[in-house]
């Protein structure tokens, strides 16, 4: 397994003319990579996700105050979260990209309930700064996959690892 950290250093940032369906795959492509540049050898498996709003692209908070932000701009309001997949088969196979959206909805968050929130620490890690499993959070599933939104889009890895193992 590599490092989030380590695989995402080596992606360049998102360009202005880029979609974010575009970008989350070009990352989960840096992460498949780093793998196979280890010697890797087998079925590589990467993903990468990210949530926006109004074009506001919510990557993983660097401290408790970018949380705040990220969640003030999400209460009351949708936003979408994207997977990009890299799968790829190693040695002689060639990259194979998907990508899955989701759609949600976060209730408005209260001043105490936004304490809440960020003192428990559920925020660390996750891109928005909210997960969808987390306990009390006012998040509802309007269109999508929830294994998406937690991070794995598992109906299209399914898909992708069927047409994988059928061809050469």
């Amino acid at each position: 397994m590599v490092p989030p950290e380590e695989a995402e250093a080596g992606a360049a940032p998102r360009a202005a003319e880029e979609s974010l369906e575009d970008y989350v795959r070009r990352l989960a492509s840096a992460k498949a990579l780093a793998v196979a540049e280890m010697g890797a050898h087998g079925t590589i498996l990467a993903c990468d996700t990210l949530s926006e709003v109004e074009g506001v692209v919510l990557g993983k908070p660097r401290d408790r105050d970018d949380a705040r932000r990220m969640l003030l701009e999400l209460s009351g309001r949708e936003h979408r979260v994207v997977s990009g997949i890299c799968l790829w088969r190693i040695p002689g196979g060639e990259p194979r990209f998907g990508d899955a959206e989701s759609i949600l909805e976060m209730g408005p968050l209260s001043d105490d309930f936004l304490e809440w929130y960020l003192d428990s620490g559920m925020w660390q890690g996750k891109a928005g700064a909210c997960g969808f499993q987390d306990e009390r959070l006012p998040l509802r599933l309007v269109s999508g996959s929830p294994s998406n939104v937690v991070g794995l889009p598992l109906e299209l890895v399914r898909d992708m690892l069927a047409k994988h193992f059928r061809s050469p």
